[in-house]
């Protein structure tokens, strides 16, 4: 497909890269980054921190280039404190706060064998059914098993160039987070007049998403006791409450004593694993280390102080290397997000999205708008508006008539460099799927018959034909759509209604069970029930609509809708007399 550098901002992004990689390192792979900590549910605003970068590394994938997508789980992260909302947790867990991420039990009942592996495998599956390929690095792994040794003493080394590059800053601004997905900052480090500035104002929900653990500021390393860029983890206690009070470079002996528990100690650096770089001095010893080319960041990086920009300075003056070029990615927002909140005391994941939507579609989100740009992901209603746009957007790929942008947007949505993406064979309207859905309550037999009936000349053989869609529209249904709201067919006729009924409504419902067997289709009923309103008003079924015409098929479909479901409004009636079946419909409306 033909890709337009002037509005694909993936092969922007993916020229740029590349040219940047060749500069620094000539003929070797090209690193992008992504950083997530499993400090609770990981959300759907941080899913952007790693489809931004997954996209472009796909691109220059797909151009021939070797890529390596470094996806650094921040579990050696302090834990911070108890989120709300999570099952099998309560307060007692409060005993663990300051701990590594990995060193905190996992919620009762889970399988996984700690906090931070159990927040990880969520989102492990998500992105595995994304088709995100990438290189999972524990910091835990690293920081204990020593591999950033050298990077450690020449950081201690080094401590008084660092807090001179911070104590710029530290007057300007007091300690920003990591942003939106990176690490324990995973909420905006930025008050509502700075986010503003940033972007068109977001409403309550998009801030909530991207709040996200809503992470305390980062310590940089100073205290009373002079500057020191690394934190151990106590010896007695295991948490981060601690303090170095002295350090000697020679024999790199370090000396602290921990706030929580009185413990005390003397540990030779060059040996200790137990503890990590404060995070404004770790991210960017991390761009050196991993040699990153293109890693994205929040919107609050562009403040002054922030990790990001004191990161630039740290990586350059202390480790001699690069900060990596890359968009700041503006907040995700949610809509019906109150009804998940609600039960479940936090922002929807990528595994709820997966559970209502196919991957290609929720990779599709992501891809056609650039990563300064808000959008919004439904859990409400919007999501049958979503997929029918989704579908004229396929149906314009299939006959040619694609703008290229969106031809980029759509191929990136439905596979990768590694091929095709799963969907689904026979992609019936979502909207169709949900109002079977709702009629039959999953009875896989009704459900059949009705999607059976839908188009005659193209008889369903087996659901497994609209399957995922079904099972997604099914999950729709159920979890998000109130019960009050759901469609419950009568089961005996309405007759003081019917006995009620002028003449010209009677003769309405003649005509309507009259056609019923000849138009017994998605397309015939539809039809039919537009139809019989344009007959009784004496004009031809095919008539334009006029707006006195609009409001006799509305009082029409009204009718229907209290005879069939004791409501003024349901399903697509079309879709509703199919779902309700031919005998019945004619039982209801008094045949």
């Amino acid at each position: 497909m033909a890709q337009s550098t002037e509005t694909d901002w993936v092969s922007r992004f993916a020229d740029d890269v590349i040219a940047e990689s060749e500069r620094r390192a000539p003929g070797k792979p090209v690193v992008v980054a992504s950083g997530l900590s499993p400090s609770g549910p990981i959300h759907l605003g941080n899913l952007r921190e790693v489809m931004t970068p997954h996209l472009v590394a796909d691109e220059i994938r797909r151009r021939g280039y070797e890529v390596r997508h470094v996806l650094s789980w921040d579990d050696y992260d302090r834990y911070r404190k108890v989120p709300n909302g999570v099952a099998g947790v309560d307060a007692s867990w409060a005993e663990h706060i300051g701990k590594p991420l990995t060193s905190v039990p996992a919620p009762a009942g889970s399988p996984h064998p700690n906090w931070a592996e159990h927040f990880k495998a969520a989102m492990t599956d998500a992105l595995a059914e994304l088709g995100v390929v990438y290189d999972g690095i524990s910091q835990t792994a690293q920081y204990t098993s020593g591999a950033y040794r050298d990077q450690v003493l020449h950081a201690m080394r080094h401590r008084g160039d660092i807090d001179a590059i911070l104590d710029r800053y530290r007057t300007k601004d007091k300690g920003k987070g990591k942003g939106q997905g990176k690490g324990q900052g995973k909420g905006p480090g930025q008050g509502p007049k700075q986010q503003q500035k940033q972007q068109k104002p977001v409403d309550e929900a998009e801030i909530e998403a991207a709040e996200g653990s809503g992470a305390a500021a980062e310590d940089d390393g100073g205290g009373a006791g002079g500057y020191y860029p690394y934190k151990p983890y106590c010896g007695q206690c295991g948490k981060d409450l601690t303090t170095v009070t002295g350090y000697d470079d020679e024999t790199t002996e370090l000396t602290y004593t921990c706030t929580a528990c009185g413990f005390g100690e003397t540990v030779r650096l060059s040996e200790f694993n137990r503890g990590k770089l404060v995070w404004k001095v770790d991210w960017p010893m991390r761009w050196a280390y991993e040699g990153v080319v293109f890693e994205p960041s929040g919107v609050d990086h562009s403040s002054p102080g922030s990790s990001y920009v004191v990161g630039g300075q740290i990586v350059r003056e202390i480790f001699d290397g690069v900060q990596p070029i890359g968009p700041m990615y503006a907040f995700v927002g949610i809509s019906g997000m109150a009804k998940m909140s609600s039960s479940k005391g936090g922002v929807p994941t990528p595994a709820d999205a997966l559970k209502i939507m196919e991957a290609p579609l929720l990779r599709w989100l992501y891809a056609r708008r650039r990563p300064n740009q808000s959008f919004k992901i439904a859990f409400d209603q919007e999501i049958q508006r979503l997929y029918d746009e989704w579908d004229a957007l396929g149906r314009k790929v299939a006959d040619g008539t694609v703008l290229p942008a969106d031809a980029a947007a759509y191929s990136r949505a439905v596979r990768t460099a590694a091929g095709e993406l799963p969907g689904t064979p026979r992609p019936l309207p979502y909207r169709t799927l949900a109002s079977v859905a709702d009629v039959t309550a999953g009875a896989e037999k009704q459900t059949l018959r009705i999607l059976g009936e839908l188009d005659p000349s193209r008889p369903l053989a087996s659901l497994d034909e609209v399957r995922p869609r079904l099972d997604r529209a099914e999950y729709w249904i159920s979890s998000q759509v109130p019960v009050e709201a759901r469609t419950v067919v009568r089961g005996e006729p309405d007759k003081e209604l019917l006995g009620s009924l002028d003449e010209q409504s009677r003769e309405s419902l003649r005509l309507l069970l009259e056609g019923l067997g000849e138009h017994w289709s998605l397309d015939g009923l539809t039809t039919l029930v537009y139809g019989v309103p344009k007959v009784i008003a004496g004009l031809a079924p095919d008539a334009k609509p006029t707006p006195e015409l609009k409001a006799a098929q509305r009082a029409f479909f009204a009718l229907l809708y209290r005879l069939l479901v004791s409501r003024d409004t349901g399903p697509r009636l079309p879709t509703l007399l199919l779902a309700v079946g031919e005998d019945r419909v004619r039982t209801l409306l008094g045949a």
